[in-house]
């Protein structure tokens, strides 16, 4: 899984949340919601995350950006690892680690204009003068189609699409290395979600990007996508080659999210699988497989092991027993 031109590696990457309880308010138990995910991301590639509600990715996500803190773990950033920076040092990378966030209603702070939205953090980290800010904020609203009178505006004078560009901009006016999407473009209209997909594959394209494209839409994922980790209570199910993964997945949980494709196609008669019974609970986690409750592949072995999550073709990695 190791590559030379790897700009961030994720080690079995930990963030438990305690779970307090009682009049007194103590830790009883913790939800696991990321519970020893590994992957590598290259430079200028799309590598994205994908799974159910509640199966960590968001979580995991957050937790490269320090946003959360994780529980134990492992986040190289160009060779070293920012979880052992203090807050002094971390603040030094954190320009080049952004992130767009769901919801282009409540990332932004309606008081502000779209001008200081976006001088904010020119100032915080002291990158340039009031005059190069200005400067910077018109290039950078003009890259993401907003007009130079839009910048004086407040959000709620804009539209979703346009409250989306806004947060991309942004997320790029400090110039970052690496930008995680969080379910980018889920609360937008359709055709909006194509202009913006596409602004961000352009975007990608000039400013030379890395993305972390978090979504359950698995339609978006294959157009965007460059490599797909298949997540599943805080857990690396499977990973391999968007192509390759769409084409050939191995795995019965990402068999059965893209049997839940919608087609448009009339001659497709692909089987829809259908999953039985609820996600576990993350604080109490199955023995062995954590997807072997809703498997209907699932056999004795599968209650008693937690399956090796290993390569089991060129590039393309899985965890479950059916192919140890």
């Amino acid at each position: 899984m190791s590559t030379s031109n790897a700009i961030l590696k994720v080690k079995d990457l930990k963030k438990h949340f305690p779970k307090k309880e009682g009049i007194f308010n103590r830790t009883k138990n913790y939800v696991r919601a990321v519970d020893g995910v590994s992957f590598e991301i290259n430079e200028e590639e799309t590598f994205s995350l994908v799974g159910e509600s509640g199966c960590g990715k968001s979580t995991t996500g957050r937790s490269i950006l320090r946003l959360h803190e994780p529980t134990s773990g492992e986040i190289l950033y160009s060779g070293k690892n920012i979880l052992d920076y203090t807050k002094r040092d971390f603040r030094k990378v954190r320009k080049d680690l952004q992130m767009i966030f769901q919801d282009p209603y409540s990332s932004l702070n309606p008081r502000m204009t779209v001008k200081n939205l976006l001088l904010e953090p020119l100032l915080t980290h002291n990158i340039c003068s009031k005059k190069e800010a200005t400067e910077r904020i018109i290039d950078i609203a003009d890259k993401v189609g907003l007009s130079k009178e839009q910048i004086n505006r407040h959000p709620h004078e804009f539209s979703g699409g346009q409250r989306q560009r806004i947060g991309i901009a942004r997320a790029l006016i400090l110039k970052p290395k690496i930008v995680i999407l969080d379910e980018a473009v889920s609360a937008l209209d359709v055709s909006i979600q194509a202009q913006i997909l596409n602004l961000l594959i352009d975007l990608q394209k000039d400013l030379k990007l890395t993305y972390v494209f978090i979504s359950h839409d698995l339609n978006v994922v294959k157009h965007v996508s460059d490599r797909v980790g298949v997540m599943y209570l805080g857990q690396m199910m499977e990973m391999a080659s968007t192509a390759s993964l769409y084409s050939n997945p191995l795995h019965p949980y990402t068999k059965s999210l893209l049997s839940a494709i919608p087609s448009i196609d009339p001659t497709d008669k692909r089987e829809r699988i259908i999953l039985q019974g609820d996600v576990p609970d993350p604080s109490n986690p199955p023995s062995g497989c954590p997807f072997r409750l809703r498997c209907p592949n699932a056999y004795d072995h599968c209650a008693i092991e937690k399956p090796i999550y290993r390569e089991v073709e060129s590039n393309h990695w899985v965890a479950c027993h059916l192919y140890n």
